[in-house]
């Protein structure tokens, strides 16, 4: 009998990662499931039982130093296939208002935890030559120019969120032709409890079982960049239109003359 793959996927305890966990256990995966709470951790292990899948669970705080090396070294134990970095915070707010430990700790959450697990789990991926690292970010990610009133205060969401897409794109790149996959997925709102269910309520909010089956769905199809909302992969290609003219127009080796004039 072919055993099962297995996926660890962070921030399973509620919202897109228990959506994740059934959708990925209904696609013949065994799990490891981390997060902060017991309890809600070991009901969506209870749930993933009816596919048939074996549920470890990890309690832990990726926010934290101690909590982000006890993950990576469950990511770095050789037997994973897929590694989904769900886990995160919103903390909006003014980056004046938010604290030096909270900065610290959200950072860490938001875009550290990424890269280190992916760092731990690519090796064995990379031996086997085959398996996947996900990453779930946010649209907020390509907000950074926008001053929409109605988006919220973000500036260090906003930017570990980019790092975080910048980073899994640049590793797809980096992965190509060793069967190793890298993809980010770039929801818009969810109807959660994420950032005290502020978007629960919300017609325009998708539901967290519909990322879950665009994360499942991209990821067969070897996408790099998921956005669970978007009809077609027009955006995505005007995006990287202009990043290859941004590069080519400004590698020059003159100074550009709006900037040759110090008096102006």
């Amino acid at each position: 009998m072919t055993p099962r793959p297995k996926a660890l996927i962070t921030g399973a305890s509620g919202g897109i990662g228990a959506a994740l966990a059934l959708a990925f256990a209904e696609r013949g995966y065994d799990l490891v499931l981390l997060a902060r709470r017991s309890d809600r951790l070991e009901e969506v292990a209870a749930g993933t039982a009816r596919f048939g899948a074996s549920a470890e669970t990890l309690v832990t705080d990726l926010s934290t130093p101690d909590g982000l090396a006890g993950a990576a070294e469950r990511a770095a134990a050789g037997d994973l296939d897929l590694l989904i970095s769900n886990a995160g915070a919103a903390g909006y707010a003014p980056l004046r208002e938010v604290s030096a430990a909270d900065v610290d700790a959200l950072w860490r959450l938001n875009s550290t935890a990424p890269v280190t697990l992916s760092h731990a789990v690519l090796p064995s991926l990379l031996a086997k030559g085959e398996g996947a690292i996900v990453t779930i970010a946010s649209l907020l990610a390509f907000s950074s120019g926008m001053t929409a009133a109605q988006l919220p205060a973000r500036t260090l969401y906003a930017a570990a969120k980019s790092a975080t897409v910048a980073f899994t794109r640049t590793l797809a790149t980096e992965l190509v032709g060793t069967g190793v996959q890298a993809m980010v997925v770039c929801p818009g709102q969810v109807a959660t409890e994420w950032s005290g269910g502020a978007n629960r309520n919300r017609p325009d909010a998708m539901s967290a079982e519909d990322v879950a089956t665009a994360t499942a769905v991209a990821l067969a199809r070897g996408e790099t960049v998921c956005a669970p909302g978007l009809s077609g992969t027009e955006a995505l290609d005007r995006l990287q239109e202009a990043e290859r003219a941004l590069l080519a127009a400004g590698s020059r080796s003159s100074l550009a003359d709006r900037y040759a004039d110090a008096s102006q």
